[in-house]
């Protein structure tokens, strides 16, 4: 192909300038290189200083880490780590800091907000002692970084977590912990092993601290159920916490089996196998109580057989305050569960073992426990209608003979001055009662063999976790009261909402005692006449804040009450007859005793001074 002058032209200047393009890429490249060699060369003469600088920063480190071992020749891990055991009921998250709890979460239960339930928070909670680390020098078991071995699972089913902790001359400080499967109680021991005097006078003061956090809807009625609570010399106590404010403190001389914080249904606790030797126990309720409700600490001493080698056997408690649950450890710690104190401390004994089992039985068989309710008290009032109608008949003997009654009574009414004479009237009465076979403690004896009953009742109701979250027509707790309307004000004495069930209680018995003051012989005492209508109104108050589950039961029981009294007084207690036999009675011949003839020879000695009296007059 032949070329033309332009083509010619056009390929001598392009080889011109990739000539020139050659020349000055060369250049740039020279210059380049030139430059690259002269940071190379920095660069070099600075890396001594650089390698220097960090020998120096290593050596500082290494000095710091060293003086960290000499402050703390126990220290054995780097840094606090967490380890978390669990099993079907507890999870406990430990920490190597102190080898103690962190925190523990009940599996099986839910705060009133639908929260876990715990029961040991890291923000307050300590389990240490001091010991001698060196000469003149004491250490917390909390400020060790102890060293976490691997959880063993054991041939038993339970978990063992162990964390140790050492010095360069072979003392070791053991701390072991046992979870068992479906317990709630946890197996603590400390092991020490030394060379030296660790504990000063073969003494070890263990320092334990619970902090109860609000789990129920009513912050203030939970606050009335928590108390501090303790075996000291074989017997059980308790103390009440107070008010928002309130601290206090009890000290312990004699050998304590355990300590532990009550809450309304929630238990914290520490024992000792081999007992505490004693113990000082201080708490205070925040102020501010609508989170925290109250703060323990507990110092408890404990003796050792040495100070060198030393095995101590403790137990911790977290669970709920539950008598089934808590009467398997044979220590009393079911006594906790107050189904009876004070006065009334004797009414524990039905609740355990006749209400306890009772209740447990019906509800194998049954599902709501509004029902459970229902029935247990058909079933008490089944067995109380024998009292009930022993009562009833004596006051039916009092209302046929109140003609007779109102006759003495006119009898010995003064005719100038109007007045009764009250002496002289009690005389003729007793006698008629005596004469008719009527006792005047009749109706007033069946009254009080009752109280037992009902004051167990008010007890077994208000301590019964197995009613805490179970729900019952409108009432979506029965462990605490139920709340139809929130008052945007408290009210003195009654509180801030409406409890349906206290209502329903509180009309019953009512309408109980209206239809006994309709049947009342006599209605001429202005006490007697307004007694009946004072106690519901003091039901309206004091019951406002009970749990639901007493309300229902005393709804159920006034309701049944009232229909046995109309069925009793209008179809089974025939006047008539009563009346006839009661004459009858009148007819058969008397024999006082001793102290009943020395009363009637006493009333007609004053009777007989009272009108020679009258007479000089």
């Amino acid at each position: 192909m032949g070329m033309d002058r332009n083509t010619i032209i056009g390929f001598a200047l392009i080889g011109v300038l990739l000539i020139g393009m050659f020349a000055i890429n060369s250049k740039n490249r020279l210059a380049f290189e030139g430059e690259q060699k002269r940071i190379a060369d920095s660069i070099a003469a600075l890396a001594p200083l650089k390698d220097t600088v960090a020998v120096q920063k290593d050596s500082v480190k290494l000095q710091d880490m060293q003086q960290v071992k000499v402050e703390n020749d126990f220290q054995q891990a780097a840094q606090e780590q967490d380890v978390t055991v669990e099993n079907d009921v507890l999870k406990i998250v430990f920490t190597n800091k102190g080898a103690q709890p962190k925190e523990v979460i009940l599996k099986k239960y839910k705060t009133y907000d639908s929260s876990q339930v715990v029961l040991q928070g890291s923000n307050f909670g300590k389990l240490a002692y001091e010991f001698n680390s060196g000469a003149n020098k004491t250490t917390s078991s909390e400020d060790i970084l102890f060293a976490a071995e691997p959880v063993v699972i054991n041939p038993d089913g339970s978990q063992s977590i162990t964390f140790k902790a050492g010095d360069s001359s072979g003392q070791v400080i053991t701390h072991q912990y046992i979870i068992k499967p479906h317990d709630y109680m946890v197996d603590f021991n400390i092991n020490v092993n030394g060379r030296g005097n660790l504990f000063s006078q073969n003494t070890m003061s263990l320092q334990w601290q619970a902090e109860t956090q609000q789990l129920e809807k009513d912050h203030k009625y939970e606050l009335t159920q928590t108390h501090v609570c303790y075996v000291e010399d074989g017997s059980y106590d308790f103390e009440h916490v107070g008010s928002a404010g309130d601290q206090d403190n009890v000290n312990f001389k004699k050998p304590v089996d355990w300590l532990a914080v009550k809450q309304q249904f929630f238990v914290n606790a520490i024992s000792s196998k081999n007992k505490f030797a004693s113990a000082t126990v201080d708490w205070k309720v925040p102020e501010d109580s609508s989170r925290h409700i109250l703060q323990t600490t507990a110092v408890a001493k404990i003796t050792l057989t040495s100070p060198n080698i030393v095995s101590v056997p403790l137990q911790l408690y977290y669970g709920p305050s539950d008598y089934n649950v808590l009467k398997q450890y044979n220590n009393n710690m079911q006594n906790m569960v107050p189904y009876g104190s004070g006065p009334f401390a004797f009414v524990k004994y039905i609740n355990r073992h006749f209400l306890l089992p009772v209740f447990e039985f019906i509800h194998r068989h049954v599902a709501s426990m509004g029902i459970v309710i229902l029935l247990l008290t058909l079933l008490i009032r089944l067995f109380t209608s024998p009292i009930l109608y022993k009562s009833y008949l004596s006051s039916a003997k009092m209302k046929v003979l109140k003609p007779e009654v109102d006759e003495l009574k006119a009898k010995h009414v003064d005719k100038k001055t109007g007045k009764l004479d009250q002496q002289a009237f009690s005389m003729e009465q007793m006698k008629l009662w005596k004469a008719a076979g009527v006792s005047p403690l009749g109706g007033c004896l069946p009254a009080l063999l009752q109280i037992p009953i009902f004051m167990s009742l008010f007890y077994f109701f208000q301590s019964n976790i197995d009613l805490r979250g179970k729900s019952f027509l409108w009432a979506k707790d029965l462990s605490t009261y139920d709340s139809i309307l929130q008052l945007p004000f408290d009210i003195p004495f009654y509180g801030d909402h409406v409890s349906l069930f206290t209502l329903t209680a509180v009309v019953t018995s009512l309408a109980i005692s209206v239809y006994s003051m309709s049947n009342m012989q006599d209605q001429s005492n202005p006490v007697m006449k307004y007694m009946p209508y004072i106690f519901p109104v003091l039901l309206l108050g004091v019951f406002n804040k009970m749990p639901a589950a007493l309300t229902w039961y005393y709804t159920v029981s006034n309701t049944i009450t009232l229909i046995l009294q109309v069925i009793i007084q209008k179809y089974i207690l025939d006047h008539d007859k009563i009346l006839a036999q009661l004459q009858e009675n009148k007819k058969k011949p008397k024999k006082q005793s001793k102290f009943q003839e020395r009363m009637a020879a006493l009333q007609e000695q004053q009777q007989q001074l009272k009108k020679e009296r009258t007479g000089k007059k």
